[in-house]
């Protein structure tokens, strides 16, 4: 017997075919309480995509609250934890942190600027064919379940892992041990109209080599981007009614106004020289809209000139980019930083190094052991152990800011 919805509606499937393979998406059995959720089937692998988008920004917020995760599980590989004292998922692997910002990257700038309803999603592992990694068949889930939201995400997104197999040809969704013996290992992710992201991993393949790679997995996505589609008109979704955080009209032409002949070629120096001219510019701009206005009637509007200079600014990079081909601290796209570095900065560790680039600088610091003290690696698709640890870490000094220290950040895994 079939789940009965709670809601009356009918299950809804579409299928295609997908680097030799059945892509089946799924609407309407599981997730009743999200915003919307979407069971994608490749092959043995099954992964639950449920996206939950609020219904009202949220105030006060400068950025897009967005955040999407990768929950592995052991069972959808047929594993129980190897560890005697915990045999319940706990914090996330660091390759499901590491796939759920892969998924993230071509997602997000596909929502439109001055977006602030909170939105997540969540990509979770129920059956895992050991044949291949399920990461891509996650970002497919994930895109079709932002869609049917109804929310101004302008996709879909589908996403490939290509290699080379032994026959020299481009192939997806190898397996781990093809991937790692083989000459190249590439996510690639696109709309239909265009790459959005590409990540890769190599070992001395050629420029056209990638190229290709980029071509064919843009060419062999293109059926999930269109099944995606398909479900979208298939079950008729209901488009969100939602307004963009953006400054009032009246005010980002009153900013721009006063800012011109301000940005442009004063602002092209490097930094840190950058940012503190841009911060006396920002308070040369409160002090003028105070005095003009009067404190009564500035202070409430104090964030919104703010983000109004904010987007004059980004503009003028755009500008100085696209039109004057040039950076924004004063670099032609052929300068590159000055480098520099130097080893055996420390004396009592086993090896060190410190590679600068313009103020740009990252220390590496090396410890050697014996193999007993190999890491254990027990995940979902991983059971071996790990020699080579390499660890970043990026606390807020690096970057000029007050930042309270903690265990490491999704962006530091």
């Amino acid at each position: 017997m079939s789940i009965i919805n709670p809601y009356g509606k009918q299950i809804t499937k579409v299928s295609t075919e997908l680097c030799g393979k059945t892509l089946t998406l799924e609407v309407n059995r599981v997730g009743f309480r999200s915003s919307a959720s979407v069971l994608a089937t490749y092959g043995d692998t099954v992964v639950l995509g449920t996206a939950m988008v609020g219904n009202s920004p949220l105030d006060h917020f400068d950025y897009f609250p967005l955040s999407i995760d990768y929950e592995e599980k052991m069972y959808a590989a047929g594993k129980i934890s190897g560890s005697r004292f915990i045999k319940r998922e706990g914090r996330p692997s660091d390759d499901a942190v590491l796939i759920g910002r892969l998924i993230d990257r071509p997602i997000r700038p596909l929502w439109p600027k001055g977006y602030r309803h909170e939105a997540q999603g969540v990509a979770t592992i129920l059956s895992m064919d050991p044949e291949f990694r399920p990461d891509m068949i996650a970002m497919i889930a994930m895109s079709a379940a932002f869609m049917l939201t109804g929310a101004p995400f302008d996709g879909p997104v589908a996403g490939l892992r290509v290699g080379i197999n032994d026959s020299g040809e481009y192939q997806a969704f190898m397996s781990n041990k093809q991937l790692n013996e083989g000459k190249l290992d590439i996510v690639v992710a696109g709309t239909a109209n265009g790459v959005m992201m590409v990540e890769a991993g190599a070992s001395e393949v050629t420029e056209k080599q990638v190229v290709e790679a980029i071509d064919f997995a843009m060419k062999a996505m293109q059926p999930a981007i269109d099944l995606q589609n398909e479900l979208v008109k298939k079950v008729g979704v209901e488009t969100q009614e939602y307004s963009l955080s953006l400054p009032d009209e009246a005010i980002q032409t009153e900013l721009d106004k006063w800012v011109d002949g301000k940005l442009g070629q004063p602002l092209r120096v490097d930094y840190p020289e950058r940012n503190d001219l841009i911060s006396d510019l920002r308070k040369q701009m409160e002090d003028y809209f105070y005095e003009k206005l009067g404190e009564e009637e500035f202070l409430p509007l104090k964030s919104e000139y703010n983000d109004a200079l904010t987007l004059a600014i980004h503009k003028d990079v755009r500008k100085g980019i696209v039109e004057d081909k040039i950076r924004p601290d004063g670099r032609k796209f052929t300068d590159i930083r000055t480098l520099s570095s130097e080893v055996g900065l420390l004396p009592r560790v086993h090896g060190s190094s410190i590679f600068t680039r313009g103020v740009t600088q990252a220390m590496n610091i090396v410890t050697l052991a014996p193999l007993s003290y190999a890491q254990v690696v027990d995940t979902m698709e991983k059971d071996e152990e790990r020699r080579y640890l390499h660890h970043y870490n990026a606390p807020g000094w690096t970057v000029g800011e007050v930042r309270r220290l903690g265990s490491p950040g999704r962006r530091e895994i």
